[in-house]
């Protein structure tokens, strides 16, 4: 049987991708812990819509997602054994997933309360965990330098998240 435990983490440290192990209350792992918390959310998110196109969208950002944590997570060894990172294309890709959103879903007449159904309250749990990794990934960058791909595409996911809420909040119930 496989064990999940390895024992090493507990004296407080974690290993990078690359080897090198830093604290468990680093920033670092704190915004790729956030990345893990998007992601799950996300799944909740995916699990709670009915609309076939937001969960074909959902599914694309969790993958994209484990790319931007995966880099988060390597150290300079690590970062240059990965195939995949955020790239210009993925920042693209939300841009015209939030205008294509917000053409469907029409103008902005006031303030968005969330709660209106499930699903959209949790896209918007979804993009407050994005605002708060972008905060995260703002002030790791102060120490480590981050690519501007990583903090741009985490910009565009909390819009994103709140175009694909506007969808849920917009479109007709099938039931009703």
């Amino acid at each position: 049987m496989y064990r999940i435990y390895t024992r090493t983490g507990d004296k407080g440290t974690t290993a990078l991708f690359g080897g090198s192990r830093i604290d468990k209350d680093d920033i670092r792992v704190n915004a790729y812990g956030t990345v893990d918390e998007l992601i799950s959310q996300l799944g909740v998110c995916y699990a709670s819509t009915r609309l076939t196109e937001l969960r074909q969208d959902l599914h694309t950002i969790q993958k994209t997602l484990f790319v931007l944590g995966a880099e988060l997570a390597s150290d300079e060894k690590g970062l240059a054994r990965l195939t995949q990172t955020i790239s210009p294309e993925d920042i693209q890709a939300l841009e015209q997933l939030i205008d294509r959103n917000m053409t469907q879903s029409g103008p902005l007449k006031e303030f968005v309360i969330p709660g209106k159904n499930l699903a959209s309250a949790q896209l918007h749990v979804a993009r407050t965990l994005a605002r708060r990794l972008e905060r995260l990934l703002i002030a790791m960058d102060r120490t480590l330098t981050l690519r501007d791909e990583l903090k741009r595409y985490i910009n565009r996911l909390s819009d994103a998240l709140f175009s694909m809420a506007r969808i849920e909040e917009t479109t007709p119930d099938v039931c009703a």
